[in-house]
């Protein structure tokens, strides 16, 4: 607070964004959101291993544990609930894996571990991890997974569960799918394990993990991986987990409560095709897009819209009226996307940004850190993506040195990522949208398959149109179902049992190294 010359108090708003001020706010977040599990366990070494899961990691070929490895194993072998942050990369997969070989028992047919992850990337990678491991494909006498992601016929996924799968890993939307079709079933389940928590909700599996609650059995271990810990993470592990400890091996490595800063290089014409990758590829609940000229948010905010996005402007030629309209409709969670330059932009506050996009960078270096400083509020995390060209990088790296930022260079994502992600969307939404039919509705629907077979052979287009036409309504709601905020440390854990505690929850609501 200071003073002016007339004496009257000033009072002014100061956004630290250095690397250093952003590692102490992640601390002091994570500290206060979640405890150590209590009592604590001593890391666990290769040769303190259970004899099954030693065996699997001389499979695998390794000699030593990683250090997630070493701290979460102990926890999962005694069978309590965890929740562990730690960066992609960092071994996290082999962390709930290896348990799984001491915990399951080979004998009974029936699924006892089920993993959910968000892409079928993912869930390839972690499946043929498990079979490493595993010494290959099952024989009668050992472990059998099963790997269920939609976009494929159901015929190999049908023939897994048939064979007795004991772990199921895949995608939430085709393993709800196979839940209500009776496929198989979660009564023999053991183990629950969330990987990739945050990209889940991302993109929007969080209605399939909610109906798949009602068929998981009451007693069940519980863990939950995440490389960050938003709200709505936090919130996902107070409804399936049951008074979790958290470990977290992301310190001064992975963005947590904080701004996450990446820049791409592109070409001047290519970013705003570009951008829209990035929206794909992020599924941001809602952003600003900061431009340098008036002219720029004019022509964004249309191009946006043309492509399908629930985005609007505002510059200086708005009213306040016509301006006061476009920010209400973003602070109640209508509208997604606001295209704006830094001048029409003041005054702006929005708590609930989850990402910040400069689609220029700014020629001010002091606007880069009041744009950045628009995500991230209210304890939140955010991200903020620069896209630059290469004659702007120059500009863009002494801005981030001059304020002592962390920003990683990323690459474009390829065409063929973006449209397995959009896949991915449109599949989950049209399995939801088929778990809602009445036997009669399905009964109807059956009369237009055999015409359907031919246009996916003939005219694909016209079936591209139709999917297209849902996947829209996706961008329009992604920012309009709020999930309430988790409650504070000190109030998790009193209470009843886990199913206590969900009926009075409210109704609405990838990877270099595996080991």
């Amino acid at each position: 607070m200071s003073s002016d010359d007339s004496g009257r108090q000033r009072f002014t708003t100061v956004i630290d964004l250095t690397a250093k001020a952003q590692q102490t706010a992640r601390q002091d977040r994570v500290v206060s959101s979640f405890s150590e599990p209590d009592p604590p366990l001593p890391d666990i070494t290769i040769d303190e291993l259970p004899p099954t899961i030693r065996k699997a990691v001389d499979t695998a070929g390794w000699d030593s544990l990683m250090a997630v490895q070493e701290k979460a194993i102990p926890y999962a072998l005694e069978g309590r609930d965890l929740i562990v942050q730690s960066r992609t990369g960092s071994g996290k997969t082999g962390a709930f894996l290896l348990p799984l070989f001491d915990k399951i028992d080979p004998t009974i047919p029936e699924t006892q571990a089920l993993i959910l992850c968000p892409t079928r990337e993912l869930a390839r990678q972690i499946h043929e991890e498990f079979t490493k491991m595993a010494g290959g494909e099952a024989t009668e006498d050992g472990l059998r997974a099963a790997l269920v992601y939609g976009g494929v016929r159901y015929k190999s996924q049908l023939s897994a569960f048939k064979q007795g799968a004991h772990v199921v890993i895949g995608t939430p939307g085709r393993i709800i799918d196979h839940l209500y079709r009776k496929s198989f079933s979660l009564h023999k389940l053991e183990a629950l394990i969330f990987d990739e928590a945050d990209e889940m909700l991302s993109m929007g599996f969080l209605p399939a993990m909610r109906e798949m609650k009602k068929f998981l059995p009451r007693k069940r271990q519980s863990l939950m991986f995440s490389a960050t810990m938003p709200p709505r993470v936090r919130t996902l592990a107070e409804e399936f987990l049951n008074e979790p400890g958290f470990l977290s091996l992301s310190v001064g490595q992975v963005s947590v409560d904080a701004i996450d800063h990446r820049y791409y290089q592109v070409d001047q014409m290519d970013k705003d095709r570009t951008l829209v990758k990035l929206f794909e590829m992020e599924s941001p609940e809602s952003a600003i897009i900061f431009v340098n000229t008036k002219r720029d948010v004019e022509y964004l905010a249309k191009f946006l819209r043309n492509y399908g996005f629930d985005a609007s402007e505002i510059s200086g030629d708005l009213d306040q009226k016509a301006r006061e309209r476009v920010m209400d409709r973003i602070r109640k969670g209508e509208l997604r996307f606001l295209v704006a330059t830094d001048v029409a932009a003041r005054g702006i506050d929005i708590s609930d940004l989850s990402h910040v996009f400069m689609f220029d960078v700014p020629q001010d270096p002091e606007y880069f850190v009041h744009r950045a400083g628009r995500t991230a509020r209210a304890g939140k995390n955010g991200t903020n993506i620069v896209l630059t060209t290469p004659t702007e990088k120059t500009l863009l790296l002494r801005i981030t040195r001059k304020f002592d930022i962390d920003i990683k260079a990323c690459e474009i994502p390829s065409a063929e990522a973006v449209e397995e992600k959009m896949a991915e969307h449109a599949t989950m939404m049209l399995q939801q949208r088929f778990r809602d039919k009445s036997n009669l509705e399905r009964e109807r629907l059956n009369q237009f398959v055999g015409m359907i077979e031919e246009l996916v052979e003939e005219e694909p287009e016209l079936l591209a149109m139709l999917v297209d036409e849902v996947y829209q309504k996706r961008n329009e709601s992604l920012a309009s179902e709020p999930m309430p905020e988790p409650k504070r440390s000190e109030d998790r854990r009193g209470g009843g049992g886990r199913n206590d505690k969900n009926k009075k929850r409210s109704s609405k609501q990838r990877h270099s190294r595996h080991r």
